[in-house]
């Protein structure tokens, strides 16, 4: 999988609205049989994909040999309905936003600099212990740059009266859906609450452009859980794989649990 793309897999045409399902489901799995034919011939040692959350029928891999994992992502839908979040999101979520706001004095700011928000990343991978490739550093940099310039992407920040960052998002929209990209918090404010306000800003701000929130999931029971507590529907996707995989394909594997 590329860096920062959770989800791929085929892309079907949607089908006329008047189809019936078993002929929309023969048609895809056809389809997805002639894809796997064209995957066999190839002289790829290994496959692996994330495939989207659309994707509900995996048989024609099984068939062919293919193994499946089940992960998941969190959606928040209807965000046009601001008071219905807010009612939907858990207690402490709530609590935390109103904490940063009230007591930490956090004002959010978009379009904070490229510059504010890698160095407040790399606080949070350093406070996990993990390291993360000076490519990948410069390829979120390009995504940063070249979302901002077509208008479908920020950063955010969340800022005290004195200036400090405490937390930050990096969030990118369409039509279809608005996806959590990457974000970050200083672990000296981590108990601010910032890092909810911050994203609940960001909710806020792409309900012009989008109905759908798609927090990207992990399965971490720590981030797991903030995300949930925003009131957002826990969704599973598939990671489809087969054959034998490189050592470069098992570290991005390693990594992708942490995002």
């Amino acid at each position: 999988m590329p860096p920062y793309t959770q989800k791929m897999g085929p892309w079907l045409v949607e089908n006329a609205p008047d189809t019936k399902y078993t002929a929309r489901l023969t048609k895809r799995q056809k389809l997805c049989e002639e894809l796997i034919k064209k995957l066999s011939i190839s002289s790829y040692s290994s496959f692996l994909q994330n495939f989207h959350y659309d994707i509900t029928d995996w048989l024609p891999f099984y068939w062919a040999g293919y193994q499946q994992t089940t992960r998941y992502t969190y959606l928040l839908n209807d965000l046009n309905d601001t008071e219905k979040l807010w009612e939907n999101m858990a207690s402490n979520s709530r609590r935390n936003i109103q904490k940063a706001r009230e007591k930490h004095h956090v004002t959010v700011r978009k379009g904070i600099s490229i510059n504010e928000f890698m160095a407040v990343q790399a606080k949070t991978f350093e406070r996990q212990g993990l390291r993360v490739k000076k490519q990948n550093a410069k390829i979120l940099r390009h995504l940063i740059s070249a979302c901002q310039k077509r208008e479908q992407g920020d950063i955010w920040g969340g800022y005290d009266t004195e200036g400090h960052l405490h937390a930050a998002a990096f969030v990118v929209w369409q039509e279809s859906s608005a996806y959590y990209l990457a974000g970050g918090g200083d672990p000296v404010y981590r108990s601010s609450g910032a890092h909810s306000l911050v994203l609940w800003e960001c909710i806020r701000h792409v309900s012009q452009f989008t109905n759908r929130f798609d927090f990207e999931g992990s399965m971490l029971p720590g981030v797991e859980r903030f995300f949930r507590e925003f009131g957002a529907i826990q969704v599973p996707f598939f990671t489809i794989s087969k054959g034998k995989l490189s050592l470069l394909d098992r570290a991005r594997i390693k990594l992708s649990k942490w995002i």
